[in-house]
C-alpha cells in the first residue's frame, strides 16, 4: 500500500508539473524567437537607414566596412543591394557581388518598401537561419535593401538549456515529493499493517499484539481502538463459549449416566411386557448422550484455531482399518484397503482419524452381512487439470446407497434418512465436512459403481507445488473397481473377511 500511495502522489505531482512546465517551456521558446526576430528586424532597419545615408552622399565605398562591422558585432551575415536588387556587398562571400536578387521573395518585398522577417532553409543550404530584410527609404524611393542572416543555433541552445532547467526543477520537485510522500505514506500504512497483523492473529485464535491507538491519522487511531475493543469482546465471548462447552460436557455427562443407571435398575421390577419400552428408553438415553457428545465436539471444533499439518494418509488409513476390522468382523463385514500409496497430505492434527472413523461407522451401519467396505486412496487432478493434483480417500460400502436428494442433505446437522433404522445422531457427516474444510479439502457423497455409497474426501498433498518450467503430467484417476492391479496394497493385510 505504501508503494501505491507513493505512486499516486508522484503521478499527481507529475501531472501538475507537466501542466505548468510544458506550457511555460513553449511560451518561453516562442517569446525568445519573437524577441530575436524583433531585434534582428530593428538592426536591419537601422543598418538600411545608415546605408541609404551613405549612398545619398556618394559614399558607396564605405558600405563594405559598415556591413562587415555590423556582421562582426551581431554575429550575422549582411547583404546589401541597390534599388534594382543587384548585390553590392555580401559579408559571407565576395562572389555574390553583382548578382541580381530582385526575384527572391524577401528582396522583392523590400523593394516594394516593406520589411520582412522569418525563418528559411533556402538562403543557406542545409541550415535554418533567421532573416531580416529591410528597405532603406526616407524619401519615397528605395535606394538600397539590407538583408541580415542569423544562425538559430545560439537561440536553440538557450531554449534547450531552459528545457533542461525545467526538467531539473521537475525532477527535484519529484524527489522532494517522493521523500515527503514516502514518510507520509509510511505514517498512514504503519497502523494499517499493525491492524492487518492483529487481524491475522485474531483469525488464528489469539490476539497477542493489539494495534497501537496512538499512531497514525486520527481516523486510523479510532479504527484501531474500535478493533481492539471488538477483538477483546470476541475473545471474551469465545472463551466464555469454550468454558460453557467444557462445563456442559461435565455437567451433562453425569445426569445422563445417572439416568441410564436408574432405568437399568428398573429392569428387575418391571413386567415382561414393559421390557421393550425400557430397552427403548435406555437406547434413547444412549442416543441423547452421543448427540450431546457430538454437539460438544462440533462446538469445540468450531471455536478452536486449527492449522493444517503434514500427515501420512497411508499410515492413518492402515491403522484405522486394522482397528475397525474387529468391529466389522462382528457384523460379518469386511474392510479392505486398496489403491496406490499417496504419501503425506495436509490435514488438521487428529482430523483424519475422526473423518475415517465417522465414515466407517456410517458405512458399517449401512452394510449388510457378507459385504465389504473399501478404503481406497488415489491421486486425482484438481478442477479437470493436473497442474495441482489432489489426494482422494474413498470409503465405499455395498449397502442400499442414498438418493441424490438424500446425498445433498446428508451434511445437514441432525438430518437422518427417512428409512434409517439405526440410532445415529445426524452429526457424524457434518463433523466430517467441518474437519475436511478445516484441512483445506472437501468431501462429497457419490453413488458407488456397484451400488452403495462412495464417500470421497479430497485433501491437498503435502508437496503440491510443481517446480517452474516442469512439464505438466497428464494423469488419470484409477477407477474404484479392480484394485488388485500391480503395485496396489494387499487388502489381506487389513481385512476382516466375512464368514462364508
Amino acid at each position: 500500500m505504501t508503494r501505491r500511495l507513493l505512486l499516486s502522489y508522484l503521478s499527481l505531482i507529475l501531472l501538475v508539473l507537466l501542466a505548468l512546465e510544458v506550457p511555460f517551456g513553449f511560451l518561453y521558446a516562442r517569446s525568445e524567437l519573437n524577441r530575436f526576430s524583433h531585434t534582428a528586424e530593428l538592426g536591419a532597419v537601422t543598418l538600411a537607414a545608415v546605408c541609404e545615408e551613405k549612398l545619398e552622399h556618394g559614399l558607396m565605398s564605405d558600405l563594405p566596412d559598415l556591413a562587415h562591422s555590423y556582421a562582426r558585432r551581431t554575429g550575422s551575415t549582411v547583404l546589401v543591394t541597390d534599388r534594382k536588387g543587384i548585390v553590392r556587398v555580401d559579408t559571407a562571400t565576395a562572389s555574390a557581388v553583382g548578382r541580381n536578387l530582385s526575384s527572391e521573395p524577401d528582396i522583392a518585398t523590400a523593394l516594394r518598401d516593406q520589411p520582412s522577417t522569418g525563418i528559411s532553409e533556402d538562403l543557406v543550404p542545409g541550415r535554418k537561419v533567421l532573416f531580416a530584410t529591410a528597405p532603406g527609404t526616407s524619401s519615397g524611393t528605395v535606394p538600397c535593401v539590407v538583408r541580415s542572416l542569423y544562425s538559430l543555433a545560439p537561440l536553440a541552445q538557450r531554449i534547450h538549456a531552459t528545457w533542461g532547467a525545467l526538467a531539473l526543477v521537475g525532477l527535484g520537485a519529484l524527489a522532494v515529493v517522493a521523500l515527503i510522500g514516502f514518510v507520509f505514506a509510511r505514517w498512514i500504512t504503519r497502523p494499517l499493517r499493525a491492524l492487518e497483523d492483529a487481524t491475522a492473529q485474531l483469525a488464528d485464535g489469539r490476539l497477542t499484539n493489539p494495534p497501537a491507538t496512538d499512531r497514525g491519522p486520527p481516523e486510523l487511531r479510532r479504527l484501531a481502538a474500535s478493533f481492539s475493543r471488538t477483538a477483546t469482546r470476541l475473545q471474551h465471548l469465545l472463551h466464555t463459549q469454550e468454558a460453557f462447552a467444557s462445563e456442559a460436557s461435565h455437567q451433562l455427562k453425569t445426569p445422563l449416566t445417572s439416568l441410564r443407571l436408574r432405568l437399568e435398575n428398573f429392569e428387575p421390577h418391571l413386567a415382561p411386557s414393559a421390557q421393550a419400552s425400557l430397552n427403548d428408553a435406555i437406547g434413547e438415553v444412549g442416543r441423547l448422550s452421543r448427540m450431546v457428545q457430538g454437539l460438544l465436539a462440533l462446538a469445540r471444533l468450531e471455536n478452536s484455531a486449527i492449522t493444517p499439518e503434514t500427515v501420512d494418509l497411508d499410515a492413518v488409513v492402515a491403522d484405522r482399518a486394522a482397528i475397525w476390522a474387529a468391529f466389522a468382523g462382528d457384523q460379518r463385514v469386511g474392510i479392505a484397503v486398496a489403491g496406490m500409496p499417496v504419501g503425506k497430505v495436509r490435514a488438521v492434527t487428529g482430523a483424519l482419524e475422526q473423518i475415517i472413523d465417522n465414515l466407517l461407522s456410517n458405512a458399517l451401519r449401512a452394510s449388510p452381512p457378507g459385504t465389504t467396505i473399501t478404503l481406497a486412496t488415489v491421486t486425482a487432478p484438481a478442477n479437470g487439470g493436473c497442474t495441482q493434483p489432489m489426494v482422494e480417500l474413498h470409503v465405499v460400502d455395498q449397502g442400499a446407497g442414498m438418493t441424490e436428494t438424500d446425498r445433498e442433505r446428508a451434511f445437514d446437522r441432525f438430518w437422518r434418512a427417512s428409512d434409517a433404522h439405526h440410532d445415529g445422531t445426524g452429526l457424524g457427516l457434518p463433523m466430517v465436512q467441518r474437519l475436511t474444510h478445516a484441512s483445506g479439502g472437501d468431501v462429497t457423497l457419490n453413488a458407488a459403481p456397484d451400488g452403495g455409497l462412495d464417500a470421497v474426501v479430497r485433501l491437498r498433498p503435502a508437496q503440491c507445488a510443481r517446480p517452474r518450467n516442469q512439464p505438466t503430467v497428464h494423469c488419470k484417476c484409477p477407477p474404484l473397481r479392480g484394485y488388485g492391479t500391480a503395485g496396489s496394497r494387499n487388502a489381506a493385510e487389513t481385512v476382516s473377511r466375512p464368514d462364508p
